[in-house]
């Protein structure tokens, strides 16, 4: 179908957030969708959850892994089962919204783009937000592989719309973190653009146990993406580093 637009999810031990994750897909303006979500073998209620939406929706696909594998394995399954002409990412905690998909579809047929992702707002555990909002610019930017290479837009995961028919091969990297990253500079080194759009869609959470507050993890996988997985040179390496510590300190 034209524009069915598959969403990907990983979960894990998700029971808190992951039926407000479902709302917020499931009050989008834009009601051709399907969202595949793969369970990473979790330890609490999320299975049953998810098993008692996907009996009253059926576009809701539930996968489960076989062991604890990671969001790459996970996503990766999901994928492999899509059928939407486009594909969305959301996280198992973060929230979209109710134009969310109706916009960004809109902007990228206008464009004529592959590849778009948006701003996002920084909610705390509760939802409640933090009055930051990440990725915000005056204007229409795109990036290219050597801009993301130098972290020149944050790009939220769940921000994320590709159109399928542009990219040969969407899956991500097998990386236990940093892996929507690692996928972003795989497609756009096929010279594609990443295009943002400068509003705000999504409302992404930050957690107590969070990667994404541990600073020295975050900069260790950098530091691993660029020299083991795009095999960058030593001074690139440190190059482009030291834009990702610049951005990471002030980013707006």
């Amino acid at each position: 179908m034209n524009n069915l637009i598959s969403i990907i999810t990983a979960s894990y031990n998700s029971e808190l957030y992951i039926e407000s994750v479902y709302d917020s897909i499931c009050n989008q303006t834009h009601q051709n969708w399907e969202w595949l979500i793969t369970d990473d073998c979790s330890s609490d209620n999320t299975v049953n959850i998810l098993k008692k939406i996907a009996a009253s929706d059926d576009r809701v696909k539930v996968f489960k892994n076989d062991r604890n594998s990671g969001a790459a394995v996970s996503r990766n399954l999901s994928i492999s089962n899509i059928n939407g002409s486009y594909v969305a990412f959301i996280d198992s905690d973060d929230l979209w919204e109710a134009n969310k998909l109706k916009v960004q579809l809109e902007f990228m047929k206008d464009c004529d783009c592959a590849f778009c992702f948006t701003s996002f707002k920084i909610v705390d555990m509760n939802g409640v937000f933090t009055s930051k909002i990440v990725d915000r610019h005056n204007k229409v930017i795109t990036f290219n592989y050597d801009d993301m290479l130098k972290k020149q837009a944050t790009l939220g995961c769940s921000t994320v719309m590709l159109k399928r028919s542009r990219f040969t091969e969407i899956n991500m990297p097998l990386l236990r973190t940093g892996q929507d990253y690692a996928l972003w500079l795989k497609l756009l080194k096929t010279n594609e653009l990443a295009y943002l759009f400068p509003h705000p869609l999504t409302s992404y959470r930050i957690l107590p146990d969070s990667i994404s507050r541990n600073k020295l993890k975050k900069a260790r996988r950098q530091w691993e993406i660029y020299r083991d997985i795009e095999k960058l040179t030593l001074s690139k390496s440190i190059i482009c580093f030291l834009h990702y510590a610049y951005r990471a300190l002030f980013r707006r």
